[in-house]
């Protein structure tokens, strides 16, 4: 089986003041239906739920109430999902729906569950269409954004392509329509665009999107932001057509466990080290004792993220604990703080 591909789409291409962008919905569907007939994966992060359900409640603009919005991805989740197998189904595809939150990525059996139902999906020629669980998301197990999402989806099914679609054609070194806004083509020069936030019924924007990229490239995908609005848009993209902005990936690639470790553990704690004990971490690939730790930063216990960082206070490593914090910080002699098989060098 080939490699997948993620498509993203953002809340403007789904949904507008008039509801459903289905014209829009219906020339992706087609070029998703043709890859998957083609024996290509694909995955699809769709945003769009809480405007729907905003329509719903008559309610203009997000709410800053938690379980106003909450309320409102649970009643347009149900409208986007049958948008997307309508679209879906025309073309003779199968829409699955997966809902994640943060901990079920940052957890490593929900992560490697959630991996082996895509791979399945996959193989029976279905398209999971994949949204953040906001119904039950807290602000402590969210991803931020579906763009976010979208990366951490490409990292977890090995993506040979990320896609971030958008009403724009990619990054613009300025707001498009500003005086000089240029078309960014090298995502290496879209850190430093003029960028501004998500819209009122989202929480992207093009900053979010550069964010994930970046994290995707690194992790080995190559990733573009590009227009999400013509007749074709995918095709061209995967055959190579300069379109939207770039992102180069890395060419060193870690491990599955060490790019979760990396991008999907959440972080609990920070461990703060002596100059040997970082040396020994950063130039020996040794595992971290915990009488190296000169400060241990909040309340976690064994097997929960930790950030490592050296003596100036910049983190250098993540790993997981191999102790609780209340142990560590006694700095016991021959107590193991962080396996060295279990931490990743950042």
């Amino acid at each position: 089986m080939k490699r997948p591909v993620v498509v993203k789409l953002g809340t403007s291409l789904v949904v507008s003041q008039a509801g459903v962008r289905r014209s829009v919905l219906r020339r992706r569907a087609r070029e998703i239906a043709e890859l998957v007939r083609t024996g290509t994966p694909v995955c699809v992060v769709s945003s769009g739920a809480i405007a729907l359900g905003l329509a719903r409640l008559g309610v203009e603009g997000r709410p800053k109430s938690m379980p106003r919005l909450q309320a409102a991805s649970a009643l347009g989740q149900a409208r986007l999902q049958r948008v997307w197998e309508t679209a879906l189904g025309r073309e003779g595809v199968s829409a699955a729906q997966i809902l994640l939150t943060a901990g079920d990525v940052a957890d490593r059996a929900a992560y490697v569950n959630v991996r082996n139902a895509l791979g399945a999906l996959f193989r029976l020629g279905c398209v999971p269409v994949v949204n953040e669980n906001d119904a039950t998301a807290t602000d402590e197990i969210t991803f931020g954004d579906n763009d976010a999402l979208a990366a951490q989806v490409a990292v977890l099914v090995r993506a040979r392509l990320l896609v971030l679609l958008t009403e724009v054609e990619g990054v613009f070194s300025r707001a498009p329509g500003q005086p000089g806004a240029k078309l960014v083509r090298e995502g290496a020069a879209a850190g430093s665009a003029e960028v501004g936030p998500g819209t009122a019924s989202g929480r992207g924007g093009i900053r979010s999107k550069v964010l994930a990229a970046e994290m995707a490239a690194t992790a080995g995908i190559p990733t573009v932001i590009a227009g999400g609005l013509g007749e074709d848009v995918l095709f061209p993209l995967l055959s190579g057509e300069q379109r939207g902005t770039h992102f180069v990936p890395s060419e060193r690639v870690p491990s599955a466990f060490k790019l979760w470790l990396r991008l999907g553990k959440r972080v609990a704690g920070r461990l703060v080290l002596d100059e040997g004990a970082e040396r020994a971490v950063r130039e020996q690939g040794a595992s971290l004792l915990a009488v190296g730790v000169t400060a241990c930063e909040g309340s976690f216990q064994a097997g929960d993220g930790v950030e490592l960082a050296g003596p100036d206070g910049q983190p250098f490593a993540k790993g997981l604990a191999s102790a609780d914090a209340e142990e560590l910080r006694r700095r016991p002699r021959g107590v193991e703080a962080v396996h060295r098989d279990r931490l990743v060098l950042l």
